[in-house]
């Protein structure tokens, strides 16, 4: 018995050199990152590091620390082409040959999308609710099976990014949740068509503030909209950090006994000078996910590949010579 469920877990299949995890392997938790920002570096001429110095592909850099899972955000329109559909495509590749398993953000605009930003992209900018709607399931569809038709499995997708306060204003904002709501189920319903057994991820800002996952979660429910998964951000303060842990651990089991949903943090992250520190609060972290057992899907660092200031980021986990630091040592 124990050498049959080892081998359903694990068994993959190699197809044109890719490895495919098959569903047996999506039970185990996900040790994530969210590197969508590796081809622009390299582009722009950083090189990634192994502990001796060695000039080394970061997806097997981090595959090698035990990240299992790789995210990537995918962006309409965007200036110079970084986390369009190609772009998108290029990195899938790269984590699939290491045999990592896949998570797309879909943004639904051609910039950051977060809680305060949530602009519409400049082709959809005079489209109706309707039109709104139909540009969701189509780009929706469109990338998903780009991705497929290329050989590479997605088992999540968020349909939209920290989405406190809605997408696709005005249109989609928690003002109206029934149209938010019509929003997200066209791009639900754009996932199953394409990867029918992908979990669809309606993912939050500040994990650890659960008054507004039910204010949120109340109501696009009683609007009817779908999804599988309750994701959530952690940016905890250095100062402070386990009470942090404390509140999105008891947000994650509330939202668990609330909607009968499975959850995962899709980000977090500390400052990357704070390594020591931020390898104690991720510990704390994965060990409090992992208590909820098959409801706590998995810890997705947030651009841990990010050099030191990068775009003006600091809370990645590389040093300024391209190598992880021991913040990520808990995966």
């Amino acid at each position: 018995m124990r050498i049959k469920t080892i081998f359903q877990r694990y068994i993959t299949i190699a197809v044109f050199g890719i490895i495919f995890p098959l569903s047996g392997q999506a039970a185990s938790f996900a040790n994530g990152a969210d590197i969508s920002w590796v081809n622009q570096q390299e582009a722009s001429g950083y090189v990634f590091r192994d502990s001796s110095g060695n000039a080394t592909d970061p997806f097997v850099l981090l595959k090698n620390i035990g990240i299992n899972a790789i995210r990537l955000r995918v962006w309409v329109n965007p200036s110079g082409g970084w986390s369009n559909a190609a772009d998108t495509l290029y990195k899938a590749k790269r984590a699939a040959a290491q045999g990592q398993r896949i998570m797309i953000d879909f943004h639904y605009s051609d910039t950051w999308a977060d809680p305060g930003h949530q602009a519409k992209p400049a082709a959809w900018s005079s489209h109706t609710l309707a039109q709104l709607n139909t540009d969701v399931y189509a780009h929706t569809h469109d990338v998903l099976n780009y991705l497929k038709s290329n050989g590479i499995n997605v088992e999540w997708v968020q349909v939209g990014n920290e989405i406190n306060s809605g997408m696709l204003f005005p249109e989609g904002s928690t003002s109206n949740f029934t149209q938010l709501s019509t929003l997200i189920n066209n791009g639900y319903n754009a996932v199953k068509a394409v990867y029918p057994s992908a979990l669809v991820v309606l993912h939050l800002a500040n994990g650890y503030d659960d008054a507004v996952f039910r204010w949120f979660f109340d109501g696009v429910k009683s609007k009817g909209a779908k999804w599988d998964v309750i994701g959530m951000s952690h940016y905890p303060p250095v100062s402070g950090w386990a009470s942090y842990n404390t509140k999105i651990a008891a947000t994650m089991s509330d939202m668990v006994s609330r909607y009968g949903k499975p959850v995962m943090v899709c980000e977090v992250g500390m400052d990357w000078q704070q390594a020591a520190t931020t390898k104690s609060m991720l510990s704390d972290l994965i060990t409090k996910t992992k208590a909820l057992g098959s409801n706590g899907l998995g810890v997705f660092y947030w651009e841990p590949d990010a050099y030191p200031g990068w775009q003006g980021y600091t809370l990645g986990a590389v040093n300024a010579s391209g190598q992880f630091t021991k913040a990520l040592d808990p995966f």
